[in-house]
C-alpha cells in the first residue's frame, strides 16, 4: 500500500477562498505561516498575485505576465501564523469580489554565495526539506555553469525561474520529465506555448541534490540582476510532478498520484494550451466536495473561474479525466502536471483516505 513521509499535508500546502472587502483583511484559517502565497480573483478578469517572504511582503510577481517585480504597498501588506493582511489593491483585495489563495510553507531561511563559473554573487532563500520546497532569489552573473545552492539535499524535480529586475522576460520552468524527452527543454509559465529547447537556459545541466545551473540566457543569469526560483521535490503521499498522456475520451485518463489531490497544475508539453489550475475547494455551489470538480483557471490567464460541466474526479489515489477538453486530455498529447495532497492515500499509522 501507499505510504506518506507527510500524515496532514495542510501543515504544508492549503487552498484558502475568501471575499475581497477593497480596504484591509486578514485572511486566517491556515494550520501555518505561508511563505508562498499565490492570489486569483475567482469573479473578475484580473491578474495572479504571487508573493513570498524571501522577496518580502508587498513584492509581486504575475504569473500570466513576463512583467518584473512590481512593489505594491496595498497589496500583500504581511505574513502572518495563520494567513496573510492585505490592502485595498483590487488585485487580491476587490470589494465583493470572489477570490482563491493557493499558500505554501517554506521556512528555513538559508543564504550564501553562488559557485561555479565566473563571479561569485550572493543569495538567499526559504526552505523545507520535509515538504521539499526550496525559494531562492539570486543574483545572476551572466556566465555560463553558474551554480546556485537550493539546500533541499535532494534533486529537485520542478523549477520555476523569473527574472525580477532588469527587463521583462518570460518565466521558465524545468521538470525532469522533459530530460526523458530530450532535454534541454523549457516552458513558460506565462504563456500557452509548447516547450521549446534552448542549450543555455539550464546550460545543458540537471540540477543535482545541491545545485542548480544557469547558462547566460537573460531569463535565468543576466548579469547583475535579479532572480527568483521556486523549486520542487516529490514527497511520497504529499507531492508529486510528472507527465501523462491523455485519451480524447469522456472515460480519461486516470492519473495515480499515491494520495488525494488538494491542487492540481497541468500543461500540455506539445502542444499550445493553456495552465490549468483545479482544486478541492472550489467548485459550483450545491456540488461542495462531491466530484467531479470541475471549476478551473489558468495560470498564464487573468480570465474568471471557467465551469466545465465534466470536469474530473479527485480520487483517494489520483485523479481521473471525465472530459475530452484538449487543455487536459487531449488525445494522444503529453502533460506535464504540479499535485499536492489533501490527504495520503494512507497515512504512516494506516488510516485510509476518505472519499470524496
Amino acid at each position: 500500500m501507499a505510504f506518506t513521509d507527510i500524515d496532514k499535508p495542510s501543515d504544508y500546502f492549503e487552498t484558502k477562498l475568501y471575499t475581497g472587502n477593497g480596504g484591509t483583511l486578514n485572511v486566517t484559517g491556515l494550520d501555518f505561516s505561508p511563505n508562498w502565497v499565490w492570489i486569483k480573483s475567482r469573479s473578475s478578469s484580473r491578474v495572479h498575485c504571487l508573493f513570498d517572504t524571501v522577496r518580502s511582503a508587498t513584492k509581486r510577481l504575475q504569473s500570466n505576465e513576463a512583467d518584473t517585480e512590481y512593489t505594491t504597498s496595498n497589496s500583500l501588506t504581511g505574513f502572518n501564523s495563520d494567513g496573510f493582511s492585505l490592502g485595498s489593491y483590487n488585485q487580491s483585495n476587490e470589494g465583493s469580489a470572489n477570490f482563491v489563495s493557493w499558500n505554501w510553507k517554506a521556512g528555513t531561511s538559508v543564504s550564501g554565495n553562488t559557485g561555479g563559473s565566473g563571479t561569485a554573487k550572493a543569495y538567499s532563500g526559504s526552505v523545507n526539506t520535509t515538504s521539499g520546497i526550496s525559494i531562492i532569489r539570486y543574483q545572476g552573473n551572466g556566465t555560463n555553469g553558474h551554480t546556485i545552492p537550493h539546500h533541499l539535499g535532494v534533486t529537485p524535480t520542478v523549477m520555476m525561474v523569473k527574472r525580477l529586475t532588469g527587463a521583462a522576460a518570460n518565466w521558465s520552468n524545468y521538470q525532469s520529465d522533459f530530460w526523458v524527452s530530450g532535454g534541454n527543454q523549457y516552458i513558460d509559465l506565462n504563456r500557452s506555448a509548447a516547450a521549446a529547447a534552448d542549450s543555455v537556459m539550464w546550460y545543458n545541466t540537471q540540477p543535482t541534490s545541491s545545485v542548480f545551473t544557469v547558462g547566460t540566457n537573460e531569463r535565468t543569469n543576466y548579469n547583475n540582476d535579479y532572480f527568483i526560483n521556486y523549486l520542487f521535490t516529490p514527497i511520497q503521499g504529499y507531492s508529486k510532478f510528472s507527465s501523462y498522456v491523455g485519451n480524447g475520451n469522456a472515460d480519461g485518463t486516470f492519473v495515480y498520484t499515491g494520495f488525494k489531490p488538494a491542487w492540481v497544475m497541468i500543461k500540455a508539453t506539445n502542444a499550445s494550451k493553456d495552465w490549468k489550475m483545479i482544486d478541492n475547494k472550489r467548485n459550483p455551489a450545491g456540488l461542495g466536495g462531491a466530484n467531479p470538480v470541475r471549476y478551473r483557471l489558468a495560470a498564464n490567464e487573468a480570465n474568471t473561474t471557467s465551469d466545465d460541466g465534466d470536469g474530473q474526479d479527485f480520487t483517494s489515489q489520483g485523479f481521473k479525466f471525465r472530459t475530452t477538453d484538449s487543455h487536459m486530455n487531449g488525445n494522444g498529447t503529453q502533460y506535464l502536471y504540479m499535485a499536492f495532497a489533501e490527504e495520503p492515500f494512507v497515512t504512516s499509522t494506516g488510516v485510509p483516505a476518505t472519499a470524496r
